[in-house]
């Protein structure tokens, strides 16, 4: 199953950007909150913003792959979704406001694939079977 090899690299990110806000969490001793501090509060906001996009749309590219999608689409899906990821966390990180905008492109335009390869390839007659 492709969409694996994408869930295991999103929980890979989520967890190196986890990791990114503990240990700016206990290197400037916050427990709540950035604590006024920009890098931490950078920190929080990519790992937040990969909560908010990552799981649904793993949850896309599972259901697009699941309706018979071709493994190319499923790759081409997967690799934008992580590229947009990666884009967004290095423009942040590094103040490149180009590059986060790239990302967050590259991100939608995987989303917006996804939807429309799982509307294409859903099974409408399951849908609206009355069985």
């Amino acid at each position: 199953m492709v969409s694996a090899l994408y869930a295991v690299l999103g929980a890979l990110l989520l967890l190196k950007f986890s990791y990114d806000v503990v240990r700016l969490r206990m290197q400037y001793r916050v427990s709540y909150g950035d604590g006024g501090f920009s890098e931490l509060q950078s920190a929080i906001r990519i790992h937040g913003n990969a909560v908010e996009y990552i799981p649904i749309a793993l949850i896309l590219l599972l259901f697009m792959e699941m309706d018979g999608a071709q493994t190319w689409m499923v790759h081409v899906c997967g690799l934008l979704l992580i590229a947009g990821r990666l884009m967004h966390y290095y423009g942040y990180y590094h103040r490149l406001f180009r590059w986060r905008r790239s990302g967050m492109s590259a991100t939608w335009c995987s989303l917006v694939l996804m939807v429309l390869a799982n509307l294409w390839y859903m099974p409408w007659e399951l849908v609206f079977s009355l069985h």
